[in-house]
Parts: structure tokens; sequence; C-alpha cells
């Protein structure tokens, strides 16, 4: 399989250059500037999303494609727009016309972020974004299963929790994954037959966990990941945060904080 990953030279993209060429020799790299890091032996063409063309471009002759590109955090409404929503469009439009037979989108939490942490959800709930990254990756979901369902290509929806060696406080332990159990998740979006349309969690084995992860694991997902293994520390380092009376609320923590002007007391009086 010919696969191309956008987002090459960004936080995932940079591990994941490290763990698929063994899996995947024939893969393709691409991001709007080059990674510094790029090697002789990496294939990489340069794109920008919110250039059609461009994005056609580096779709032809691929099987499979990793969409980890585009603006990673919250940010003003236009780069969103430019790069989450319309560079989205371009790819799922190119790869249809380039008859792309399956993606992997790398969709995110934050796209159910305003869910209380006490509140298990699988992936069949109702969008509830706590930011305009997130509106952007329910946006992403939407147009995969329109390009599943009217064209037949196989999507596959990864609500990333936070990528890393090790979750870094409390609220990672309950979304940690590790960057070993990501590519499992994108093996099974590229290459399991019975992919259609789906919404998957990207999380390890976190006994923590606010989401449930059961078709993951109906598809073949074995986590390696185990997220209690680093309690200790997690705990050490939360407790040097500030309290975040919004955010330590809601499953999306501090993207749920940022320009928030409702009434803090009906955050805690709804619990």
């Amino acid at each position: 399989m010919r696969i191309l990953m956008t987002g090459a030279a960004g936080g995932i993209g940079t591990r994941l250059r490290r763990l698929l060429p063994p899996i995947y020799p024939d893969l393709v790299l691409s991001d709007r500037d080059a990674p510094s890091d790029l090697t002789a032996s990496e294939v990489f063409r340069p794109a920008d999303l919110a250039d059609p063309a461009q994005v056609e471009a580096i779709c032809k002759g691929v099987d499979g494609i990793l969409h980890f590109g585009g603006y990673s955090v919250e940010g003003p409404w236009d780069a969103i727009l430019q790069s989450n929503i319309i560079g989205c469009y371009n790819l799922f439009e190119a790869a249809r016309k380039q008859r792309v037979k399956r993606i992997v989108f790398a969709s995110s939490n934050h796209a159910v972020g305003f869910y209380p942490r006490h509140r298990r959800i699988g992936p069949d709930v109702t969008a509830r974004p706590d930011s305009r990254y997130g509106v952007s990756k329910v946006f992403g979901e939407a147009l995969g299963a329109l390009y599943a369902d009217k064209h037949g290509i196989g999507v596959t929806c990864l609500r990333i929790g936070n990528v890393g060696d090790a979750p870094l406080d409390q609220r990672r332990l309950s979304i940690w994954l590790k960057p070993e159990d990501l590519v499992q998740l994108c093996r099974i979006g590229l290459e399991h037959r019975a992919i259609h349309f789906e919404v998957l969690y990207g999380a390890s084995f976190n006994e923590r966990a606010w989401w449930d992860n059961s078709r993951a694991y109906e598809l073949g997902y074995s986590p390696a990941g185990r997220a209690e293994d680093f309690r200790e520390h997690a705990m050490t380092e939360q407790a040097k945060l500030a309290a975040d009376p919004v955010g330590d609320f809601y499953q999306g923590g501090a993207f749920c904080s940022i320009e928030f002007d409702g009434e803090v007391s009906r955050v805690w009086a709804s619990k």
C-alpha cells in the first residue's frame, strides 16, 4: 500500500514518521513546509491544504491517507477555517477524485470536550465541541461520514486524546495515547476489512477513561500503554497546576476555559 500522511512536520506526524516506515515502506509525507530533520530516505511532497490543486497532486497514486494535517490547537477562526475546514474538504474531495480507498482522519477529544468528566461517553454521542478547533473536528467527522456513505471511501475518525511518552497530569491519565497504540489504530483504519465509517477514541489502556472504546477492541485494538503505570508522576505534576473551575470539570480541560464567559456556578451546579 502507498500511504500518504499529511501533517508530517507536526508533533504527532514527527512521531509517526519514525514508527510507520517498517509497516508501510511506501510512505509519502506531506506538509506545507518540509520537516527540518527530513532524511534522504523519506519521500516528501509539499502541499498547502487550502489549495485544491496541490492537495489533489499529493493524492495521486495513493491507496490510503492518514490525515494529520491542519491547525492543531485553538486559534483564530480564519486559520481554523482555511486549514481544518476548507483544507479537510479539499483532502476528502481529492481522495474521491483519485479513487483513494481509505482515510484515517485525526479527529480530537475536543469534538466532545464539553461533556463532564463524570460522564462516560461512547462514539455515538451528540457532538459538544469545546472550541473552534473542536468544531472543525466535528466538521471533519461529518465529512468523513458523507464520503463513506456517498462515495464508498472507508473512513475512520480517531478522537485522539493526548499523544506522548507518558501522561503528564491527572486529566491525561484518562486520555493518554501511547504513540505505538496510535499506530495500531491507524492500521485498523487502513487495513481492516470491516471498515466503512467508524468513530474510535484514540486512547491507550486508561483505567480512568471517560470513553467507551469497545468498538476499537472489537476491531482488534490491543493497546500496550497503561496510564496508571505513570500515576505517581502525573499526580505530582497535577499538584503544580493552578485550579481551573471550568477546565477541571469538563473533559476538554483548558480548551473549555478559553474565552469562557458563561456562569461558572452553573458548571458545578450541574455535577
